[in-house]
């Protein structure tokens, strides 16, 4: 008995002991967190004061040398801040002067408008004539964001290590698309300079996590992957334009982000954040189309996952998108302004024909494809589902004016469609009767096939394809001196960033002509959420396919990439006279020369996504009304 007593209490002591390790190497991964924040507080608070004393005399090259001093400490703090407080983040390192949240859920409420604070709008206007105030009020921000903070919202997530694997993946993502950017960096000379800092700051805090949490710990191979990817950034030029954004993504970047994958699959991990709402914890590359989910093309069709019945009712939609059925005059269909042979687009005018065949719509048929990698859909943003976009242009007047009720009424008049939808019908518990919504998931579920196809530089990251040099160099350009990813995002190049919530609205100074003799009168986002901000603002698209989906801008004003490229290149309306008060882009010259400008247009061109396109439908369903029968595959116009 006294053996057992031993016995006893040497396990208790070695499980107190075990446990008093365990908890010193938690708080030691705390307390490097909160020295972190604590000396960052401590910096922006003697930033405040400095500028509140010396308001009449302010050395700007002062503010800027301490602010950059703040925005090196806050790269440190980036990995929890960003992840864990992604709203209060703006308040601290805001990169616009006003913010639209127009997130993913925006499908649930109103967007709400939120004013810029924090490090990278104090540096933007450190080179303009700012007063003390306006200062003050920016850099207030930093103190109202670090509230959050010392509320303890942070510290109770890192006694566990759920939170790490994800805010870990957002790091990766935004290694790939903002960090490298100058997004959030005004002076493009400290990118690299930060993202040194950045990646060597992560070091740490894998170190002290991995201490911390040896159970959960990342593994030898990953770590050894990461000090890779430093020691090629240290390697690379300082010049971020002569950095090479495609190698980092492809050779250190994205296998990092599938080995984290493994990880978050391998711990079972589970979020409770919005941050990941629409990010899957299968893929295993950042440029693999099931990164992120923004619409269903489902629809209502949504608990169906028998692959027999998803063929039928794809068969069905594709009858359907080719049938004038879906118009009041029966003339016109889905394939009359989205063809096929052009990527789901029409590439043939400038705009296409009204329901009227007289004038034509204001605004340019976007293509169907990659549409669903969208959590908002129109160019003004006006829908938040595939299924009501379909809805609203078949009973919009202009477009093909016909009323729901009678748009049913007369699919249902044909026998192919009516005994397909009352099968399909009782697979949808939730909508038992043949309603609109079974006709436009129908529809979206055919087209949204074909959103599942790669591109040369898809297949070039995730495969190690070869990939012509002028498109490997005009992808660098795109990444840095050209600017294009401050608003096209990777992996769709679209306006949809890290963690692939939101949706970005630009306003560029589109002219109405290729003179720019006016601005364009389409006031665009405005007409769904008016705000001084949202004037001719227009949803950022994709670049996938562009190089086939011409033409340009929301009002197909440009009728080859080159034009796009140097409308860019000049500054948008702004830098080409017109007077657009509120241009997000830039109106200065990006100073791209004509080799340079051939290199985007290469890079574009290998965004060209290999896309099998079915030809159209033999016949239609007969009706019982002989008028009905009288309409032919894809309409007359």
């Amino acid at each position: 008995m006294k053996k057992l007593y031993v016995f006893c209490f040497l396990v208790l002591v070695f499980v107190l002991c075990f446990s008093f390790s365990t908890n010193n190497n938690q708080s030691s991964y705390k307390n490097y967190y909160t020295e972190s924040v604590l000396n960052f507080q401590k910096e922006s608070f003697q930033l405040n004061i400095y500028v509140q004393q010396n308001k009449s005399k302010i050395d700007l090259d002062l503010v800027k040398i301490r602010i950059h001093s703040l925005r090196k400490l806050l790269k440190q703090n980036d990995f929890w801040l960003r992840y864990l407080e992604p709203t209060t983040y703006k308040f601290i390192n805001g990169p616009l002067p006003v913010e639209w949240e127009t997130e993913v859920f925006e499908k649930f409420e109103k967007p709400y408008k939120r004013i810029g604070k924090g490090l990278t709008l104090a540096e933007l206007y450190l080179e303009e004539d700012v007063n003390a105030d306006t200062l003050l009020n920016i850099l207030s921000g930093i103190s109202k964001g670090l509230e959050v903070y010392k509320a303890d919202s942070i510290t109770k997530h890192l006694s566990g290590h759920e939170h790490f694997y994800l805010a870990n993946r957002l790091y990766l993502l935004n290694l790939a698309a903002i960090y490298t950017t100058g997004f959030e960096c005004p002076n493009t000379d400290s990118v690299i300079a930060e993202l040194k800092h950045l990646i060597k700051q992560t070091t740490t805090t894998y170190n002290y996590f991995n201490t911390s949490f040896q159970n959960y710990a990342l593994s030898d191979d990953y770590l050894v992957d990461h000090k890779a990817m430093l020691d090629f950034v240290y390697k690379q030029p300082t010049d971020f334009e002569k950095f090479n954004h495609f190698e980092f993504i492809k050779n250190y970047v994205n296998p990092l982000f599938k080995k984290n994958q493994l990880h978050i699959q391998k711990y079972k991990i589970v979020s409770s954040s919005f941050v990941d709402y629409s990010l899957n914890n299968k893929t295993l590359s950042i440029f693999d189309k099931n990164l992120y989910t923004g619409q269903s093309t489902k629809g209502v069709f949504h608990r169906i996952y028998d692959q027999a019945i998803l063929k039928e009712i794809e068969a069905i939609g594709k009858q359907l998108f080719y049938d004038p059925i879906l118009s009041k005059n029966n003339e016109r269909s889905c394939g009359s302004c989205h063809s096929a042979t052009q990527f789901f687009t029409d590439t043939l005018k400038t705009t296409a024909l009204q329901f009227n065949r007289k004038d034509v719509l204001p605004r340019n048929a976007p293509s169907l494809v990659n549409a669903q990698f969208n959590h908002l859909l129109m160019l003004d943003g006006k829908h938040i589902s595939l299924q009501n976009q379909l809805k609203d242009v078949a009973t919009n007047p202009i477009e093909m004016a016909c009323d729901e009720n009678e748009l049913l009424k007369k699919v249902l008049s044909c026998k192919e469609y009516k005994s397909a939808f009352e099968k399909f019908a009782k697979l949808t518990p939730v909508n038992p009767k043949v309603s609109i919504e079974h006709i436009a998931s129908a529809v979206t579920l055919y087209y949204g096939k074909f959103s599942n196809y790669y591109a040369p530089f898809d297949d070039a990251i995730n495969y190690n394809k070869p990939l012509n040099s002028n498109a490997i160099k005009g992808f660098n350009l795109f990444m840095s001196k050209a600017e294009c990813a401050t608003c096209h995002f990777a992996p769709h190049f679209n306006g949809v960033k890290p963690p692939y919530v939101g949706s970005e609205f630009e306003v560029l100074g589109t002219p109405a002509d290729t003179v720019y003799s006016k601005l364009s009168s389409d006031l665009g986002r405005y007409q769904i959420n008016p705000a001084e901000e949202t004037s001719n603002a227009f949803r950022t698209g994709t670049l996938k396919n562009i190089s086939k989906t011409k033409p340009y801008m929301h009002n197909g004003v440009f009728n080859n990439l080159e034009q796009v490229v140097e409308f860019y290149n000049n500054g948008g309306g702004q830098g080409r006279g017109l007077k657009v008060a509120n241009q997000t882009l830039s109106g200065d010259s990006l100073h791209l020369s004509k080799a340079e400008v051939k290199q985007l247009v290469s890079f574009m061109q290998s965004l060209t996504e290999a896309i099998p396109f079915e030809p159209l439908p033999s016949s239609l369903p007969k009706s019982k009304s002989k008028i009905l029968n009288k309409r032919i595959v894809n309409g007359t116009y």
